[in-house]
This record gives C-alpha cells, structure tokens and sequence, in this order.
C-alpha cells in the first residue's frame, strides 16, 4: 500500500510540478515511447546477460515482495513460539524417539501441521527439522550449535539478498543508460540541422526526455523498489534468528517456557507479541499434540 503511494507522490509531485512551471507534456510523451524502448529496454537486456535464471525469477518476486511486504506478520511469531515450544517441550519430556517422527517426515506432523502457514514454508521446516535432528545425533553443544546455525544463516542470507543487489545494480545503471539514448536523440538532431529552431528545439527536448528518463527510473522507481525488497528480505530473516534463539536457549538447559520467552524478547518490536499472548496460544495447544 505505502509503495502505491510512493509511487502516485512521485508521479504528481514531478509531472505536476513540471506542468506548473509552464512545461509542455507533450514533447515528452511524444518522445516517450522510443526513449522508453531504449532506456529500460537496454536495462532488461543487460539485466538478463548479468543474472542467472533463479537470480532474475527471484528479482522479479521480489519486486511483488515490495508491493506486499514481509510473509510473516504478528500471528506467525506466536505460531512458531508455540511450534517450537511443542518440539523442545516433546523432546524433553518423551524423548528422542518421540520427536523422530515430526523431523524425518514434518509434512506429516501432527505438531507441524497444526500451524499450517508456518508448515507450507519449506525452508522453515527444513530448517528447524535439520538442526533438532542434529541434536538426537548428540550435536548438544551450545556454542558450536549456535556457530553451525550462524553460518547457515549467513549463507542463506547472502542468497536471498542476490537478486535484490541485482536490482540495485540495474538501477545504478539506468542513468547512464538515458545517456545513451540522450547521445541517440542528439545524433538524431544533428541529421536535421538544417530544420527551422522550433524544430531543433522540439528535436533535443525529445532527446533530452532519455537523460531524464534514466534519471527518473533509477532513483525514483527501481533503486526505491530495491531498497523496500532489502528490508522485506531483511525483517523475513528474522523468522530464523528466532529459531536459532530458542534452539540454542534449549541446548543451554533452560526450560521450554524460559526458551520461548527468550525468543519472544528477541523478535522485533513491531512484530512481537505480548508475553499474556504467548501464554495464552500456548494455553490454547491441544494436549493431545
């Protein structure tokens, strides 16, 4: 929503006050169209020279990201502190055999499916189903528990981030870009030398459109776009490091609540629930799971 907005203050403060100061909308969008052709055209060749398939899929949900936003909302961070406070609460109390079940196979899971959200996420499962299978194979240090997680975290981190600085180089390019097309229009212009000045004028305005253009897509559409796609990536992150918090808080020996309070105190402010809500979804849990 607010990148609707974003973008509907750009176009009405810029086109708007160009209009204002006396400016003709025509010349631009005669030129419009061809500059348009040449700028973002070059920018999306030369975007898919420079990316891998997977990289240019990913940039383009990522632009669908920034429009919706971070998947995890509130509700999902009581969902995955009551999930895991099922998992370690399972673990302690009835053993390893116990919760060999709902690691080997989690998409038959009572406890996994329960939460279904949190369940249709694969990397999330894998994720908490890897490491609590590491701890029945008796990897229960804390310290080196915590560092595998850590490095995990770091590796999946710099992939997700790989599209998103694809983008962000692609709009560090699209000014140089409207260059070229500029350096077009003013080639262009030089055939014509001859025509009356109205003429020539009509001719580098259009060809000028191009700097304005490359200008205007990089700084004000595509770097914005790429940077919302950063903190969308970077809030999404979080969902691990709570994971990781409450796992390695297990492996020190502290209870599943204190583990689960843990966690709760380290998810982001906006997105935390309160400790009487914590209580109360984990009050909620059918004794049966």
């Amino acid at each position: 929503m607010f990148v609707i907005i974003g973008l509907v203050v750009v176009l009405s403060m810029v086109f708007g006050g160009f209009i204002l100061a006396g400016g003709k909308m025509e010349i631009i969008i005669h030129a419009l169209p061809h500059e348009l052709m040449t700028i973002f055209g070059g920018a999306i060749g030369a975007f898919i020279i420079a990316n891998s398939g997977g990289v240019i899929k990913k940039a383009l949900g990522g632009i669908m990201s920034a429009f919706k936003g971070a998947k995890w909302k509130r509700e999902d961070y009581r969902d995955l502190l009551s999930l895991l406070y099922l998992l370690i609460k399972t673990m302690r109390s009835k053993g390893v055999v116990a919760i060999e079940q709902h690691i080997e196979h989690p998409e038959e899971s009572t406890i996994f499916n329960h939460f279904p959200k949190i369940a249709a996420d694969h990397h999330v499962v894998e994720f908490i189903a890897d490491y609590l299978r590491m701890m029945t194979m008796n990897f229960e240090d804390p310290h080196q528990m915590e560092d595998a997680m850590e490095k995990d975290l770091e590796r999946h981190h710099a992939e997700e981030h790989e599209p998103q600085h694809a983008l962000q180089t692609m709009a560090d390019g699209l000014p140089a870009i409207g260059i070229v097309a500029a350096v077009l229009g003013i080639i262009k212009t030089m055939a014509s030398i001859n025509e009356p000045v109205e003429v020539l004028g009509r001719l580098v305005g259009g060809a000028l459109v191009g700097t304005f253009l490359g200008i205007f897509l990089s700084y004000l559409l595509v770097a914005p776009l790429a940077g919302r796609f950063g903190q969308v990536l970077q809030e999404e992150s979080q969902f691990f490091k709570i994971i990781k918090t409450v796992l390695v808080s297990h492996l020190h020996g502290n209870a599943p609540q204190i583990s689960i309070e843990i966690g709760r105190r380290n998810i982001p402010a906006h997105l935390q629930p309160s400790f009487a809500e914590v209580e109360e979804a984990l009050g909620d849990l059918p004794p049966d799971l």
